[in-house]
């Protein structure tokens, strides 16, 4: 009994002395001065009913019972989310998917005020919308200046599951991370462990001052709910945005026009780099303003500006920030020297932004029979993996024959049939009389490592 008495108070000295005193931030005060600008948004949209029906004559009479529009009644269905006011004239900032295909947009105040909103503009591949309500003198948030820092303290506020202004905190993760999703190639976001869910979409994350340092966009979940994981959109990215879709109505984006991806280690030192870094461009759109600078397959870019590229997701973010027409110095690494060369970027077309994302930051090269784009081996590679000659797999074509034989981008081809490949051109002459509806074999290099597959080309229509 002694002894445990005396355990104990050893242990009531020492926690004391062990631990330290944290003093833990008071959202009180924060959260009571930007409420009033935090908005919900829901939204309403009509589907089924006659229109989209297709005409009754295109449709075969054993199922034109099921396209009758009277089977077929129009129904409403909503949505939900949260935004925030950044002007006190009403303009309201939320996500893209919060209000996309909507016919009627409702924006609600912490005071139960609402108003009807209209779209000013919406950008897709950021997830960013700007809406445009009748106020005056309302309340309104204002952004942060300058990069926020990995352990800061955030704030969220939002209506996850329909709770209106609901409040939750916690600390920057990580930033600048590339999300495949929504976004992933021009948005580098700030990740964090605040806990966002479903209705906080579109929603402010605040710093200790008060300042919106992002818009809440997405969630990593496996089960529809919080796992730790939320991502932001940045404050200056947002307020890029913004500004084009006020003055344009739409948001230009930088342009280079290649194809590229990220380096294996064998790669790396066969470039004549320390580690692998960077981009290794593997086709360059003809005329397009990386051709016109003399940007060439087998470059690798080291720095666009003043940004430098680690990986695969840093390009697209630094090139789609670039206004068009702007000229950047690009470092980059030929034939194991390192040189810089001045681009003068171009614009991405509306049309062939989704597409642009989708390929990793240039234009779509056109696929063959086989539903791929090659183009000659740089000299770097064909001595890092010790070969004669063979073809670089630029771009895949969905649902293609290459893509059911699972071939990728970066893959290199050096056996087609039964012959060797070691040119475009020769690559062509053998796939062009390669038999239909056959399989063949194709030999390719993938990371390094030798690889067999087969592959069958389906018959044309």
């Amino acid at each position: 009994m002694i002894m445990k008495r005396l355990l104990l108070t050893l242990l009531v000295v020492i926690v004391p002395v062990a631990g330290h005193s944290v003093e833990l931030p008071n959202f009180t005060d924060l959260i009571e001065d930007v409420s009033p600008a935090v908005v919900k948004i829901t939204t309403s949209a009509t589907v089924g009913g006659p229109q989209g029906m297709p005409p009754e004559e295109e449709v075969p009479e054993l199922f034109r019972r099921f396209f009758d529009p009277r089977q077929m009644p129009e129904r409403n269905i909503g949505g939900m989310g949260s935004g925030f006011i950044i002007s006190k004239d009403g303009y309201v900032l939320t996500n893209h998917h919060v209000v996309a295909g909507a016919d009627e947009i409702v924006v609600r105040m912490g005071d139960r005020q609402e108003f009807e909103a209209e779209v000013v503009g919406s950008d897709e591949l950021s997830d960013v919308a700007l809406l445009k309500i009748d106020g005056d003198d309302l309340p309104y948030l204002e952004f942060a200046k300058g990069d926020i820092q990995v352990g800061e303290w955030v704030l969220a506020i939002g209506s996850p599951f329909g709770l209106d202004f609901t409040a939750s905190q916690g600390i920057v993760s990580a930033v600048g991370r590339d999300i495949p999703s929504g976004g992933g190639n021009y948005v580098p976001f700030i990740q964090t462990d605040v806990a966002i869910n479903p209705g906080n979409s579109g929603g402010p994350l605040f710093n200790l001052d008060g300042k919106v340092v992002g818009v809440n966009s997405q969630i990593y979940t496996r089960s529809g709910g919080y796992m730790g994981l939320s991502f932001a959109i940045p404050a200056d990215v947002a307020q890029r945005v913004v500004e084009d879709l006020k003055t344009k109505g739409r948001v230009e984006r930088g342009y280079l026009g290649i194809q590229f991806r990220d380096l294996t280690r064998d790669e790396a030192t066969a470039f004549g780099l320390k580690s692998a870094r960077g981009a290794l461009v593997v086709d360059v759109v003809k005329d397009g303003p990386a051709a016109e600078a003399g940007i060439r397959p087998g470059d690798v870019i080291l720095e666009f500006g003043k940004t430098r590229i680690n990986d695969n997701g840093d390009l697209p973010q630094a090139v789609g920030t670039v206004a068009p027409g702007t000229e950047v110095p690009v470092t980059l690494m030929r034939e194991r020297k390192q040189q810089t060369v001045d681009v003068t970027v171009g614009s991405l077309d509306p049309q062939e932004q989704i597409a642009a994302q989708q390929g990793n930051g240039g234009g779509q090269a056109q696929t063959d029979r086989l539903g791929v784009a090659v183009e000659n081996l740089p000299t770097a590679m064909r001595q890092s993996l010790e070969l004669d000659g063979g073809v670089v797999i630029t771009n895949v074509q969905p649902g293609s024959a290459a893509a059911k034989a699972q071939l990728s981008p970066g893959d290199v081809v050096v056996q087609l049939g039964f012959e060797p490949i070691n040119s475009v051109e020769q690559y062509q002459q053998v796939m062009e009389s390669l038999p239909a509806d056959q399989p063949v074999p194709i030999r390719f290099y993938r990371q390094g490592q030798p690889a067999f597959t087969t592959i069958t080309i389906p018959k044309e229509n």
